[in-house]
């Protein structure tokens, strides 16, 4: 149904019809720098469908035994289990990767073929009271959401420090093939005191 029929059909008469029309004209020539084709990209040309067109990977996840009460809003950092589940994915070009993050987590992606022992820990972003991030932009094809932005102040009658909303989605699109390798920006998720590489995955991208 055409837009005009519809607004007829919900009783807007002609006289309201032409307002809307000429308002809406109006707008579409006054948006600075937009041209009203609506010609600009949006991230690929054709539409991405069938199994591979996205896939699922969970960044932390809660634990539940024994039984976890978050209730209001409360993180114990101890019952979140920093590993990406599962550990590779599959998509093709073009397709979409949603990362359901849980907790304090950082995405960061590098690739194609970038390994855990390539990122580099000697720049680190170091704030007061919270874990350092990774800051190596060597290779790097996407950077998340930085978690301290996503802590709130206490609720009123807990004594909590922080409290979280960082569990979300970031979805990302891999528009070129290749194997990438995605971690947690958090150091001391990603690698251990010892050395170990814990909190990292990989997204395989075919053609």
């Amino acid at each position: 149904m055409k837009r005009r029929e519809f607004l007829e059909k919900a009783g807007v008469g002609s006289a309201a019809l032409a307002a809307i029309a000429a308002k809406g004209d109006a707008a579409a020539a006054n948006v600075p720098g937009e041209p009203q084709d609506h010609d600009h990209g949006h991230g690929g040309d054709d539409n991405v469908s069938g199994p591979l067109a996205s896939a699922t990977m969970t960044f932390g996840s809660w634990m539940t035994d024994p039984p976890l009460d978050r209730f209001p809003n409360l993180s114990d950092r101890t019952r979140n289990n920093h590993h990406m589940t599962p550990f590779e994915v599959t998509i093709k070009a073009g397709g979409t990767v949603n990362f359901i993050i849980s907790g304090f987590h950082h995405v960061l992606i590098y690739g194609p073929d970038t390994k855990p022992e390539d990122i580099s820990l000697a720049n680190q972003i170091v704030r007061p009271m919270l874990p350092p991030l990774v800051n190596d932009a060597t290779d790097r094809i996407y950077r998340g959401l930085d978690p301290a932005s996503l802590l709130m102040p206490p609720l009123p009658g807990t004594t909590t420090p922080l409290q979280s909303i960082q569990d979300r989605v970031e979805a990302v699109q891999f528009q070129k093939p290749g194997r990438f390798l995605v971690i947690c920006g958090v150091v001391p998720h990603f690698v251990t005191p010892t050395g170990e590489f814990v909190m990292f995955g990989h997204v395989r991208v075919l053609n």
